[in-house]
């Protein structure tokens, strides 16, 4: 799995091997990927240098791009003087390859834009021409390379700073950002690809979410087996209205290997029987905490009295547990609830999407989003509990400071009871007896493959209903416990 590094710790990583031609081989990497990208157009390279060493790089992209043949100009609206030592030494070896520096460009027909504005250090939004020139680049019709993130972007958090270049491909060095993969990132990103400069791989607590990450619990079936082997899951919610929330989570545990599945419906006039899905056992809800081994409780729950009843028994339930909306509504009203989930001995999982998360953390919407790592992190501490926060590149934040992004799914997960569904994935996991921390990252990461297999399909992304999620999970699931590994 790819690591994940925060602007410091980036900086870090930089200060620890400066005495390596870093600019050097990341100029050469970006090279590469421009090469590749111009393939057979024809035209001239516009390199876009910002002021720092992002804009070093692209002096070296330039240099490396007309030793090769091709036409490079290159726009710099900073002195030479004024860069920092690095980028000034390359801004001074592609004058001394010939290679001339302007100050403005015109015109709009060129073969590739390469963005060598901003990189990781941008805090705030960009002003006056650099501005401009963003501006301008989403007026261009020619593929855009944007050097370690795209200008305008907070390599942190993926918020729009004012305004930010759309890349065709973004070529990121070192390691991973976050701010590439989740929030605005993917809309801005375009393809990415990671260039680790030959550096060490380093510990980090941040990590691309991937396969391998929870390939070890991948085990086929023995042939000599039983339905009881693999665990009892109870749904809890379905108030009036919304029954079909509870329905959509407990096939998707279904479908995710529970060997029994047990709905309990809060709506008093609600169905007996599943007729789309009669494998499920609709029983009273005051009795699951005795028939299961497994919870997942707040689909379509509401927020009656009857409703936090059922949360408190929830809490006290001693297996793993899974909170989903209205659930986490609740828990955000109580303190004393919070305090009991903190005191479980077995982490519960909480799944909030960016509203939820803003009413368990007391905060704005808009704070969760401006900082989802962070935010996702302090809810996993505060409740001791494993935590997604959904959204564009879900969070994963573990109990133990781990956190990981997750890069499957598109905009068709964007439909009502597709968290619902995600719920019954992790809840049929956890049924069969997975470390919450895996069920809760396979069930994210399949969750958005199976997505992805749909919309490959032509079913969705516009369109996608969440039904159509879990048996797609479901055979997406069987050719992954097939192959063994991520």
């Amino acid at each position: 799995m790819s690591a994940i590094l925060r602007r410091e710790e980036v900086r870090l990583m930089e200060l620890r091997h400066a005495g390596l031609p870093l600019m050097e081989r990341a100029g050469q990497a970006a090279a590469g990927c421009a090469a590749r990208m111009l393939a057979a157009r024809q035209g001239c390279v516009l390199v876009l240098a910002g002021p720092g060493n992002n804009g070093g790089d692209g002096f070296v992209l330039a240099r490396v791009l007309r030793e090769q043949g091709h036409e490079v100009i290159v726009a710099c609206l900073a002195e030479g003087a004024q860069m920092p030592p690095d980028a000034r030494q390359a801004r001074a070896a592609w004058q001394a390859a010939g290679g001339q520096v302007v100050s403005e460009f015109v015109g709009s027909n060129w073969a590739l834009i390469v963005d060598a504005i901003f990189g990781i250090g941008l805090k705030r939004p960009p002003e006056g021409r650099y501005a401009d020139w963003i501006a301008r680049l989403s007026q261009m019709s020619a593929p855009v390379l944007s050097l370690d993130v795209p200008s305008g972007l907070d390599a942190d958090t993926g918020r729009v700073l004012g305004a930010a270049v759309r890349a065709s491909h973004t070529a990121t060095f070192i390691a991973m950002k976050a701010g590439l993969l989740t929030l605005n990132g993917p809309d801005h990103c375009g393809e990415l690809s990671l260039h680790s400069l030959d550096l060490p791989a380093e510990a980090a607590p941040g990590r691309v979410l991937g396969r391998e990450f929870f390939a070890a619990a991948l085990l086929p079936r023995a042939a000599n087996v039983h339905k009881g082997l693999f665990g009892q899951a109870g749904v809890i919610g379905g108030a009036t209205g919304m029954v079909g929330a509870a329905l959509l989570t407990a096939r998707a545990a279904l479908m995710a290997g529970a060997g029994r599945v047990y709905g309990g419906v809060l709506d008093a006039g609600g169905p007996v029987v599943d007729f789309m899905q009669p494998e499920i056992m609709l029983r009273a809800a005051t009795d699951l905490h005795l028939l299961c081994s497994a919870l997942a409780v707040g689909p379509g729950m509401g927020l009656s009295e009857i409703a936090a009843q059922q949360l408190r028994r929830a809490v006290a339930f001693s297996g793993p547990l899974l909170l989903d909306a209205d659930a986490l509504t609740l828990l955000g009203q109580s303190p004393q609830l919070q305090s009991a989930l903190a005191r479980r001995d077995v982490p519960a999982i909480l799944t909030p999407h960016p509203a939820e998360a803003a009413r368990l953390m007391q905060c704005a919407t808009s704070d969760v989003q401006n900082d989802r790592v962070s935010m996702a992190l302090e809810m996993a501490r505060r409740y001791q509990s494993h935590v997604v926060l959904k959204g564009a590149g879900s969070v994963v934040a573990l109990r133990d400071g781990r956190w990981l992004i997750n890069t499957t799914g598109n905009a068709g997960l964007a439909t009502a009871g597709s968290g619902d569904v995600l719920s019954g994935l992790v809840l049929g996991l956890l049924a069969q007896g997975w470390e919450p921390a895996l069920a809760l990252a396979a069930g994210v990461h399949l969750h958005g493959a199976a997505a992805d297999w749909l919309s490959g399909q032509g079913v969705g992304p516009v369109g996608l209903t969440a039904s159509e999620i879990a048996p797609a999970a479901r055979r997406l699931l069987n050719m992954w416990l097939v192959q063994g590994e991520g």
